[in-house]
């Protein structure tokens, strides 16, 4: 009862090699790998591929609303699903195309459905409310202890595995340095590597790719309102964990910065439920929180606590949440959410002085800690201001390279490195490269540095004279946490320039070939290794080229660098300031910091996007910027919205609404619910709007009113069946209604939401887009004067558009 018709828009055809696109109907997750489909109701037919389709049909694209229209040019291969099914005939390569927006990712329902059992428990429950509250702090607060926790359980092992590591790696060079056949030492170190980072690897794509990466990407996108399948559970959180450890221990340029702040995220999410959905326990506490706003709120608490943890810069944490994260905020957020940041990083703090063997001692509030700058032997001139600028666009272009690089790799792994023991097998050879690069460094390294008075943690010796140390050593054998420190710290003359230099431009390309492996890891502190390596030989080369004229302490224009490459990579502005004066300890370097972050942005923006906006488009996610495309005016609610929509009637009879929701073609999640007007025209005025998971948690129920006295004959059902449902509500499939409960009538009245936000077809889509965003909808009905639904606009729509280098151009829609 529902057809497509494109409604007027921008639409530029994409041609494809191959004629018309087929699609192949594998689950690409969003590490790019394929998975199977996940139990009912959650198959989805996913990434385009090419070659001619035989019989080309529309696709019905199974959008979060009634959205039907704006597709005309993307087809489907019908024998392609079948094709599928037998393992040997997977494709070699998977054809990938940015200019796409896929339609599996649903919205989260942050605004509240006000019916009448929602408004009657608020009347009920008012002196209920004080306890919600306290409930919120309480909540913030766990948050804070376990991802304290969790981080502390991370630093603890990577400690313990990878000094174990360096230990046997460094007798037995030390070993073969004196008797000659360094070879094996190599292969060892290169095996060790190798089989760490196989299991890190096999765990994240065997078992939960989300866990890949760092995972700020999939976070940004949930906060943004996005549901990314898969991405606050249990299981994540664990794989997330194993992983991010066995990458950092595997010897792979990461760091373990970037996993915690999803990792809080998921904690969050998880606290806020009270119960786990994975292990099938309830525990009955916080069900109030059960439904999309509150959860999404106290995930941008989690996000904030595992920044904090990181970098033990609470108010950092904070501001990460609300400049990356969250598009909805208000000030008692900002409150509970730096609460739990403070929890967080004290948590940390006090369990790693007790490891120590200091209690008393809170000297380590973060998981990376650069360590004090002194002022009185370190502070900056006017003059230097300049030379901070130009390290600002060295930084903006430098990190423009990365990203540019990393988005070919990334492209390159979408389409033909998308089986899982290919992932792994990328994964070990970086490993075993990385392990090799660095021995070679090493060994072909003639920097040899007086041991006295130097706190090296691995000392390699090799060919130096006793009581020598080769400087390369520090850079590559040792955690990449450790080799930021030292490069702030270390006094002038530790590094020889050349050692810098090589050590900058070959890290720069392990760096960026290991982020987008199928490993947990962040590029967090690779970033700031990379960039404290150019900007020490850059302070070294300043006081050389000016024969000392302007003395320049390499420690400084080290963490210059750090934070010029930082964020030319990620772009990321205010939070990151705040978190680099934080993790020093040092307002007054507040100000080059930022003149250094902002040039880096600006400059990087010229050329490229940051690396985190690069995944999430490269991903296809419908991500909705802050503001509308700025020359988006001209376009109106009309053009932009889906038609036609599926309404359903006020008392709609049961047949009807399970062949709705059973229609494939159309998987929409709301419905305006409609009602004729009793002038004995035509036409029928909207009255309210209902979700699919109401409904199916109705008919679960069977709140149905019999045919003929429509008289009541079910439980009254209260909000806490819907909380009980959430987040897994069950397909339609697996709901059976009778034939004689078919010809029952569902009344719709308390259930539906009566006032859902509507605009005029006339609005333009800056408007339309500032009132979607602002208030986190994921339905808004387009009426017409007389009230009547004409169209329904949903995330996709509104995502669609987007500046490209023309101008204003719209993405087509796939299955992707």
């Amino acid at each position: 009862h529902v057809t497509a018709r494109p409604a007027r828009s921008l639409r530029r055809l994409l041609r494809f090699p191959g004629g018309a696109m087929s699609n192949v109907a594998t689950k690409v997750s969003w590490s790019g790998r394929e998975r199977e489909a996940e139990g009912p109701g959650e198959t989805t037919p996913l990434l385009n591929g090419t070659g001619a389709a035989p019989k080309p049909r529309q696709l019905m694209p199974s959008s979060s609303s009634s959205r039907l229209g704006h597709l005309s040019d993307v087809y489907l291969d019908e024998d392609s699903e079948q094709e599928m099914e037998a393992p040997c005939s997977l494709p070699h390569e998977i054809p990938h195309n940015e200019k796409l927006l896929s339609l599996k990712y649903e919205s989260l329902d942050y605004d509240n459905c006000e019916n009448q059992l929602f408004l009657e428990e608020e009347r009920r429950n008012h002196t209920a409310f004080r306890t919600v509250e306290i409930r919120r702090w309480v909540i913030c607060a766990l948050i804070g202890i376990f991802t304290g926790l969790v981080a502390c359980f991370i630093d603890i092992l990577v400690e313990r595995l990878a000094g174990l590591k360096y230990k046997v790696v460094k007798g037995n060079i030390d070993k073969f340095t004196e008797t000659g056949g360094l070879s094996f030492s190599l292969l060892l170190w290169a095996a060790l590597n190798a089989v760490v980072v196989m299991l890190g690897s096999m765990i994240v794509a065997f078992i939960e790719p989300v866990a890949a990466g760092s995972g700020i990407p999939q976070i940004k996108c949930y906060l943004n309102g996005v549901k990314i399948p898969h991405v606050v559970r249990l299981k994540t959180l664990v794989v997330k964990v194993c992983g991010v450890i066995l990458s950092v221990v595997g010897g792979l340029a990461v760091g373990k910065e970037g996993p915690m702040i999803h990792s809080g995220s998921v904690i969050a999410a998880g606290i806020s439920q009270g119960r786990s959905t994975s292990l099938k326990r309830d525990f009955k506490i916080f069900e109030y929180f059960r439904r999309d706003t509150e959860k999404r709120d106290f995930v941008s608490a989690g996000a904030a606590a595992g920044v904090s943890a990181a970098f033990g810069a609470p108010v950092g944490g904070v501001l990460f949440s609300l400049e990356e994260g969250a598009s909805f905020w208000n000030q008692f957020l900002t409150w509970r959410i730096f609460f739990a940041s403070m929890i967080s990083t004290f948590t940390l703090n006090s369990i790693l002085s007790i490891y120590h063997g200091n209690p008393w001692d809170l000297s380590s509030p973060g998981l990376i800690n650069f360590g004090r700058f002194d002022t009185e032997k370190m502070g900056y001139t006017i003059q230097e201001i300049p030379i901070f600028i130009f390290m600002g666009v060295v930084g903006g272009i430098l990190g423009a390279l990365f990203n540019s690089l990393n988005y070919w790799l990334t492209m390159f792994r979408i389409r033909y490195i998308h089986r899982p023991c290919l992932q792994v097998l990328e994964a070990m050879l970086v490993g075993a490269v990385t392990a090799a690069v660095g021995f070679v460094m090493i060994y072909s390294s003639q920097d040899c540095q007086p041991l006295q008075g130097n706190r090296v943690t691995y000392p390699l010796q090799l060919f130096c004279a006793d009581g020598e140390y080769n400087s390369m050593a520090t850079a590559f054998f040792n955690t990449p946490e450790k080799s930021v420190v030292s490069l702030f710290h270390d006094p002038p003359g530790t590094y020889n320039p050349m050692t810098l230099g090589m050590f900058t431009l070959v890290y720069f390309f392990l760096a960026c070939w290991t982020y987008g492996l199928t490993v947990s890891a962040g590029v967090f502190i690779p970033s700031l290794l990379i960039g404290a390596a150019w900007g020490r030989l850059f302070g070294i080369s300043l006081s050389y080229i000016t024969s000392g004229w302007i003395w320049a302490d390499p420690g400084k224009y080290a963490l210059m660098g750090a934070a010029a490459q930082l964020g030319g990579i990620v772009r990321m502005t205010l939070s990151l300031t705040v978190i680099m004066m934080e993790a020093t300890g040092n307002v007054t370097y507040g100000f080059p910091i930022m003149l250094v972050l902002m040039t880096a942005k600006i400059v990087g923006d010229y050329f490229v996007e940051g690396l985190y906006d690069m995944h999430i488009q490269l991903q296809s996610v419908p991500f909705l910027h802050w503001e509308a495309p700025v020359t988006s005016h001209s376009l109106t609610a009309r053009e932009v919205m889906s038609t036609p929509v599926t309404c359903l009637r006020r008392v709609e009879k049961v047949g009807t609404i399970v062949d709705i929701l059973s229609d494939t073609s159309s998987n929409h999640n709301g419905f305006p619910v409609v009602e004729s007007v009793p002038d004995g025209s035509q036409t029928s005025a909207l009255r309210g709007l209902i979700l699919r998971s109401q409904l199916i948690v109705l008919l679960k129920h069977k709140v149905f009113v019999e045919r003929t006295s429509l008289s009541l004959v079910h439980r009254r059902l209260k909000l806490k069946d819907f909380r009980d449902a959430y987040p897994r509500f069950p397909p339609i499939q697996s709901i059976h209604v009778s034939q004689d409960e078919r010809e029952c009538m569902m009344d719709l009245t308390e259930f539906m939401n009566p006032s859902p936000y509507t605009v005029p077809q006339e609005a333009s889509l800056p408007r339309v887009f500032k009132l979607f965003r602002a208030l986190g909808l994921r339905h808004l009905v387009v009426v017409d004067n007389h009230n009547q639904v004409v169209g329904l606009v949903t995330r996709k729509d509104l995502a669609r558009y987007r500046l490209g280098k023309d101008g204003l151009e719209e993405l087509s829609l796939a299955q992707t």
